[in-house]
């Protein structure tokens, strides 16, 4: 009896591949990291055909350790970076240029120009302009790659985010489609409709033609090929990989929210069926359950989080591995007034300013790699509370706040976010939230999961961190080195 489901999570920078029965227990887990390109400062590359194999590999990996040849799958879930942009000739299925990742800013300047012309695209899309989706993406490779626009006239230019191109050929290319959570991150979709805005594909010149359907998360998204995959079995669940994580964290009703801390940071809330806008924070598809309303949720997007313990680790090299930071964090009292603000490739959310750069602030002859490593996991801290402080100012208080991704092992990072906000920080059992969220949903449609509560039910945590200590003054240096970096890049948040 087919009972089990497989979850394909294609993330930043690895590619999983994690087999899962109904209740949300990992039978089998691949994992394969992927090469990352940074052909000019500021951008981020990835060869779309090394993710395709990579995933591939993973699948493969997976039933081996499951012992199993697919028979056994019901159903496929994917979940999936957001904002990477994908573009390819239907006709040979290769991409015309490097998939563009959702960290990459060389369409900032384009972006600026969006968001000063109106707000147009604000009101239609929930989104803030900016170079982190994938509007912007798509018009500069039809500008700057020269067979892209013959291509696109001619109507052999497909576009996808991750998903899409994954499903694509998943399927031997029977299917071109995305789902709601992730066309809502591409700056052309419209909140109210539901569906691609004609308008917004005029002002970026991008053809209607290259669009995939929009079906809803749990559509029919096209059974994979067995000469492609080595089985047969349904797609039945897509979402991007923040919406997937606060589906997995059962966050069914409204106010419910989650942090997932992974390359960068994301606190979710779940906001109902109504969209509503707020300053300086994203409003986005949750999902969309077939025959029932949408969901929406509001989103603080946080551009680095884990990656600048990587960066620590791989560009200053200070420390060995991630499973470091906490001991060494913890082996001074304090940060002694060392602050370190990773805007990295900018500053998200609330701030979206792309100018400005990482800072290290409050250095002394006393300061070492602990004050360093310290300061990169209360920034982590720091950005979430800047996200909660926007929405407070707009009536939406967290009551509590369940988090997942790797970053949330590390306990001093999870207790000094709970004393920052003032609220429990409750962390899943489930250490693959996004991963079954999608699954949940695939599950869900396929019949393997009977329902929403059943899902909720299941849910568990491992540990409750309430708050232990008074954070503010810590909180006002951090602003303190906001201010600064501000200031160093000549700008006033």
């Amino acid at each position: 009896m087919s009972r089990y489901i497989l979850s394909l999570d294609q993330g930043t920078t690895s590619c999983r591949a994690i087999l899962f029965d109904r209740n949300g227990d990992t039978l089998a887990l691949a994992q394969k990291e992927f090469s990352q390109h940074f052909p000019k400062p500021g951008w981020v590359e990835h060869d779309p055909m090394e993710i395709l194999s990579t995933q591939l590999d993973c699948i493969s990996q997976c039933l081996e350790k499951a012992g199993t040849d697919g028979s056994s799958i019901a159903c496929i879930g994917i979940t999936n970076q957001r904002e990477t942009t994908v573009v390819w000739d239907c006709t040979t299925g290769k991409p015309v240029y490097p998939a563009i990742v959702w960290q990459c800013r060389r369409t900032q300047e384009l972006s600026n120009r969006l968001r000063n012309e109106s707000d147009l695209f604000r009101r239609k899309t929930g989104l803030v302009p900016d170079a982190y989706f994938s509007g912007p993406k798509i018009k500069w490779i039809l500008d700057n790659v020269p067979e892209a626009a013959a291509l696109a006239d001619s109507g052999k230019l497909l576009f996808g985010t991750i998903d899409t191109w994954l499903i694509w050929n998943l399927t031997g290319g029977k299917k071109h489609c995305t789902e709601p959570s992730n066309a809502s991150r591409t700056m052309l979709f419209n909140l109210e409709t539901l569906s691609w805005d004609e308008q917004l594909l005029e002002r970026l010149g991008i053809p209607f033609d290259m669009m995939p359907a929009v079906l809803s998360s749990d559509g029919d998204f096209g059974m994979t090929s067995k000469n492609i995959v080595g089985f047969e079995a349904p797609i039945t669940g897509v979402l991007g990989d923040q919406q997937a994580a606060l589906f997995g964290q059962a966050c069914f009703r409204q106010g419910m929210a989650k942090c997932t801390y992974g390359t960068g940071g994301f606190l979710l809330v779940n906001i109902g069926t109504a969209s509503h806008l707020v300053p300086g924070l994203l409003t986005t598809l949750a999902w969309k359950l077939d025959g029932q309303p949408a969901v929406y949720a509001l989103e603080g997007a946080i551009f680095i989080a884990g990656a600048a313990i990587q960066w620590l680790r791989d560009g200053l090299g200070i420390i060995e591995n991630s499973e470091q930071s906490e001991s060494i964090a913890t082996s001074v009292g304090s940060n002694e007034g060392v602050y370190f603000v990773p805007a990295l490739v900018g500053l998200g959310s609330p701030w979206w300013d792309s100018s400005v750069r990482g800072t290290i602030v409050g250095l002394t002859r006393g300061s070492g790699r602990a004050h360093l490593v310290r300061a990169a996991l209360e920034a982590m801290a720091y950005q979430v509370a800047d996200v909660a402080t926007k929405m407070k100012e707009h009536g939406i208080c967290l009551e509590e706040l369940r988090v997942d991704g790797g970053a949330t092992r590390n306990k001093f990072m999870v207790q000094f976010q709970s004393d920052l906000l003032g609220v429990s920080v409750i962390r899943s059992s489930q250490v693959e939230a996004t991963a079954w969220g999608a699954a949940a949903l695939a599950g869900l449609k396929a019949g393997v999961i009977a329902s929403l509560d059943e899902i909720a039910e299941s849910w568990q945590h491992d540990q409750t961190f309430t708050p232990q200590e008074d954070r503010a003054g810590d909180y006002a240096g951090w602003q303190a080195a906001l201010k600064g970096t501000f200031a160093c890049a000549g700008v006033h948040p």
